[in-house]
């Protein structure tokens, strides 16, 4: 049955009105399976329900119900109207349609901040340790180039877990992977400062466990982006989830000082392994690897992301060979630049407390406020990377073109930078250089880290995860080296050098061979 209230004269010019309208009229044309009959607004349920593509919500204010004019309550099969959402009730095929509120939010939104919230926590616990060595290193006597050996001890585990993990992604999707890798590394997080206490052997040994469960993160979070967004998208995805990794870095060194000087050492290792665990809960209930799998998302949302791909995943797809991999120049281009990458930024992430301190001579708390503030702000650069290859791409220019660009102003742009730095005179210069040197950097993200998906979007999990590796073994080198330099030559200036020079001459050889169309 169907019902039908007037609608008041001065509201005829809605749209949902006339919607209503014509839909009714057309409806009455069949007698003999329809009729009509009045219904009050303030029969309307109340509540608030789960709906595909977003909640809805009713409600019974008739006041509200005379504004939007008219309730029309059908008993025919497959009648769907654009702006009313209709819920099946008691079966037979039967739909009821009720006027709605809808309030949505794209499910892949959804997803891309769930991502931007795990890789901040990533991130968070990496750093808890770079404020805490600081502590731990006074109480045991380290020297400058043990402290490197601990601060490295990470990349250990980090370093296998790469090209297994990544090789997982692609056959058994990002969610679950990230998922066990969360659950570990949290474990590995609540552990450390037991094992602090115990022995420096312990915590060498819990740290290689943190670093192997961590190095999940990157190729999930990779992978499920790209399955999760369209083409013209994803940089932007990368952007917002990667803003919540370089997030992670201002939580870690702003939090860490204050719970370390409140609740002793264990503090903020406690806090982070929690909130891992309240995060894991949330995933596991509302994300899928694909969208076509989600019980949320909307037909015409699921429509759109497939039909901005170019390919489509298959599961359970053969890798290709290490030899086949290694015999393409676009791919030994995404190499160097995740090395020279993953060199820079760990010695920014890993020293720069130290340096502070050691070349300014500013205290702990304040270390941790200078080395915050640039990664702060590379947060927000992070997104506006995003944007701006998006911004290309949908102007027209060729991928190939786009992560040139973007991979060019992410290594000249840190390069310059660090030989500024040198000159540096006050905390205050220095901050800014490497603010400047951090937000400059994350335009890598939509260089070769995008890249990837780009020549091998079948197994991008895989090679991901041996261009990280390669990425880590730099990134160790670049760990322990600073603090052998530093003890050897007794500054920082040599190392900043070094890896300025990295910068320019892995620039050459990205734009010389890095390519935007598929190989693998």
């Amino acid at each position: 049955m169907a019902a039908a209230t007037p609608i008041k004269s001065q509201l005829h010019s809605d749209p949902s009105s006339r919607l209503l309208k014509t839909q009714s009229s057309l409806i009455s044309t069949k007698k003999t399976q329809l009729g009509f009959e009045p219904k009050k607004w303030d029969q309307l349920v109340i509540g608030f329900g789960k709906n595909r593509g977003g909640w809805r919500r009713r409600t019974d204010e008739a006041q509200r119900g005379r504004r939007r004019g008219m309730a029309v309550t059908c008993t025919a099969e497959g009648i769907e109207r654009g702006i009313l959402m209709g819920k099946n009730r008691g079966g037979g095929g039967a739909r009821e349609v009720v006027a709605e509120e809808i309030v949505s939010v794209p499910e892949r939104f959804k997803v891309a901040a769930l991502v931007a919230c795990v890789m901040c926590l990533c991130n968070a616990d990496r750093v808890v340790m770079s404020v805490a060595i600081v502590p731990l290193a006074a109480k045991n006597g380290w020297s400058s180039s043990f402290l490197g050996v601990v601060q490295s001890s990470f990349l250990w585990g980090y370093i296998f877990s790469s090209v297994i993990g990544g090789a997982l992604v692609d056959r058994y999707g990002g969610k679950r992977v990230m998922a066990w890798g969360v659950a570990m590394w949290s474990l590995a997080t609540l552990l450390t400062p037991w094992a602090a206490n115990h022995s420096t052997t312990s915590l060498l040994a819990v740290r290689a466990f943190f670093g192997l469960s961590e190095g999940v993160a990157l190729p999930s979070m990779s992978t499920l982006l790209s399955r999760w967004f369209p083409s013209h998208e994803r940089a932007s995805a990368v952007g917002i989830s990667m803003a919540g990794f370089h997030l992670g870095n201002v939580v870690g060194l702003l939090l860490t000082p204050v719970m370390l000087s409140t609740m002793g050492l264990s503090g903020p290792f406690i806090l982070f392994s929690s909130i891992g665990l309240l995060w894991l809960t949330i995933w596991a209930y509302t994300v899928t690897n694909d969208p076509s799998e989600s019980r949320y998302i909307s037909n015409s949302e699921i429509r759109m992301i497939q039909a901005g791909k170019s390919d489509s995943p298959k599961k359970g797809g053969k890798l290709p060979s290490m030899r086949l991999l290694f015999s393409k120049l676009p791919t030994w281009a995404i190499i160097c630049a995740n090395i020279t990458n993953n060199w820079g930024y760990f010695v920014l992430l890993s020293w720069m407390p130290v340096y502070f301190k050691t070349v300014f001579g500013v205290n702990l708390k304040q270390a941790a406020w200078f080395s915050a503030v640039p990664w702060g702000s590379m947060a927000i650069s992070s997104y506006i990377a995003g944007a701006a290859s998006d911004s290309l791409i949908k102007a027209g220019y060729s991928l190939t073109t786009v992560r040139k660009i973007m991979q060019s102003i992410g290594f000249i742009g840190p390069g310059v930078s660090l030989l500024g730095l040198n000159y540096a005179k006050t905390p205050e210069a220095a901050a800014v250089l490497l603010t400047a040197a951090l937000c400059l950097s994350s335009f890598s993200q939509a260089g070769f880290l995008l890249n990837i998906q780009d020549i091998a979007p079948q197994s991008a999990g895989f090679l991901h995860g041996i261009t990280n590796s390669a990425g880590t073994v730099a990134a160790i080198i670049s760990t322990i080296g600073t603090g052998y330099f530093v003890q050897w030559l007794g500054s920082f200036q040599a190392f900043l050098t070094v890896t300025a020079g990295l910068y320019f001459a892995t620039t050459i050889f990205w734009n010389l061979f890095a390519t935007g169309e598929r190989v693998f």
